[in-house]
């Protein structure tokens, strides 16, 4: 081969795997970065937007509390919770801004005269109206599916703003108030989604 044409193509190719250019089993033998850094880059690729957690903007002020060991705990259950029922970021976000609303994210039993009724645990479920008993109830993964699944039975809760679908399942006294958590939850699961 020409001198020349030789210099050219080795030159190429050395350009096309310093800058990346080359694809498939090359590129990955060539990668330099070690594999914990890659699969921490999957993970980080994976967490939802902001787009896909508030599809339908937020309404209203929008409230923001510091949270405790036990509360991000809870957040944790609520997504596992979430995932389990097979179900996707958007109603992590519903169900967490409910907490929010109904509990600040505290596992609350019996508030004695402070109490609604029976109201008691993360979403302020009533055994009286069905929710389930008071052990139950107090079970942040109970808890969380019996909300989940109420929410499934809400026609398009998908395409309503939050505080719409959560009054929808809560039938609560104040319907806009879960307005104001949605930042603080959709922030919650970016940054819980994939823990």
């Amino acid at each position: 081969m020409n001198t020349i044409l030789r210099r050219s193509v080795l030159g190429f190719a050395g350009l096309a795997l310093s800058t990346g250019v080359v694809a498939g089993p090359l590129a990955t033998l060539t990668d330099p970065t070690p594999a914990s850094a890659s699969a921490s880059a999957v993970v980080r690729a994976e967490k939802p937007d902001m787009g896909t957690l508030i599809p339908h903007g937020t309404q209203g002020t929008q409230s923001r509390i510091a949270l405790g060991d036990e509360q991000v705990a809870n957040v944790k259950a609520i997504i596992e919770a979430t995932k389990n029922a097979g179900m996707d970021e958007r109603a992590a976000v519903v169900a967490i801004a409910t907490s929010l609303q109904e509990s600040k994210l505290e596992n609350l039993g019996h508030l004695g005269a402070r109490n609604d009724h029976d109201s008691q645990g993360l979403f302020q479920q009533r055994p009286s109206s069905g929710w389930g008993t008071v052990e139950q109830i107090t079970d942040p993964a109970y808890s969380t599916t019996a909300f989940l699944d109420a929410l499934k039975q809400v026609e398009g809760w998908q395409d309503m703003p939050l505080t719409e679908a959560a009054q929808t399942v809560q039938v609560s006294a104040f319907p806009f108030h879960y307005a104001q958590w949605e930042t603080q939850a959709a922030d919650l699961v970016a940054e819980h989604w994939t823990s």
